[in-house]
């Protein structure tokens, strides 16, 4: 690993959204179907679109979230592509592998030692459901960030995360937040279901909650800010096809790294107006 991220805790978390009045997280989910031709083919064009969306956000993005499945569908070379563009990530900037691994004792250490020693990651998502044994080897780690899934944004979350009364989210957040810190675990939260935001703030408090679905999925960011903020800024909002595909039909690379830029300004603004720094 040659990047060196710093962003390890809470307090220099904050830091950095305080520095750019941000709490963006750029989503890098490279579909082939959707990148703009004038970027190339394959993994070359894959590597040149998302480092052309590192360049042209970093300076409002406080976190950046590659989804493994995208780079893993190209084999070795679409993960050689992901490790040059994570070391091309600013130092000040989170790097969230959104890999949503989940399994237990030893080959749980293996996925830690995958995404963290040798892809360089700050931080991982896991998918808690078989339970602390599979999570430990994730939050042992106090130099990296374990991002829980709690309460999803897709459609299906309706078949298990709601059952049970308790629901079972809740008992997720209430059990989990035992296996780590404020310091070094976050929960993933959807921002389709804004309502439930505060009853989770009501679980975990001084968290920072990783949310998805604001923009493309239709979620409401100045409603997942009223619920959600915290003292520390507790948020981190990524979006994904938002800004990556703000440009729908772009006559140059030119064109659609201008309108990516474009709205993950609007979108940065639109964080600083609920900031009370």
């Amino acid at each position: 690993m040659s990047r060196i991220g710093n962003l390890i805790n809470r307090a220099k978390l904050f830091e950095a959204i305080q520095a750019k009045k941000s709490y963006l997280c750029v989503g890098l989910d490279p579909d082939p179907d959707c990148i703009p031709a004038c970027f190339g083919d394959g993994v070359e064009g894959l590597e040149s679109f998302c480092n052309s969306i590192v360049e042209c956000t970093k300076h409002v993005a406080v976190a950046f979230k590659p989804n493994l499945a995208f780079f893993e569908s190209y084999g070795p070379s679409g993960l050689a592509a992901l490790q040059r563009i994570i070391d091309n990530i600013p130092e000040d900037c989170l790097v969230i592998a959104d890999a949503k691994r989940g399994d237990i004792g030893n080959t749980a250490s293996k996925y830690a030692s995958a995404l963290f020693d040798n892809l360089g990651a700050d931080a991982a998502t896991v998918a808690p459901y078989m339970g602390e044994d599979s999570v430990r080897p994730f939050t042992e780690r106090k130099d990296k960030w374990t991002v829980l899934l709690a309460l999803t944004s897709n459609s299906g979350a309706d078949d298990f995360e709601f059952h049970g009364n308790p629901p079972l989210f809740e008992r997720v957040l209430k059990r989990s937040s035992q296996w780590g810190s404020a310091d070094n675990l976050m929960f993933v939260v959807g921002a389709t279901r804004p309502e439930l935001i505060s009853r989770i703030r009501e679980l975990v408090p001084e968290s920072f909650l990783l949310v998805p679905g604001v923009g493309a999925q239709g979620g409401s960011l100045s409603e997942v800010a009223r619920v959600g903020l915290n003292s520390t800024c507790g948020l981190l909002v990524n979006s994904s096809r938002g800004i990556l595909y703000a440009s729908k039909d772009p006559s140059s690379c030119e064109e659609a790294v201008a309108t990516s830029r474009k709205e993950a300004e609007k979108l940065a603004l639109e964080m600083s107006k609920t900031l009370h720094l």
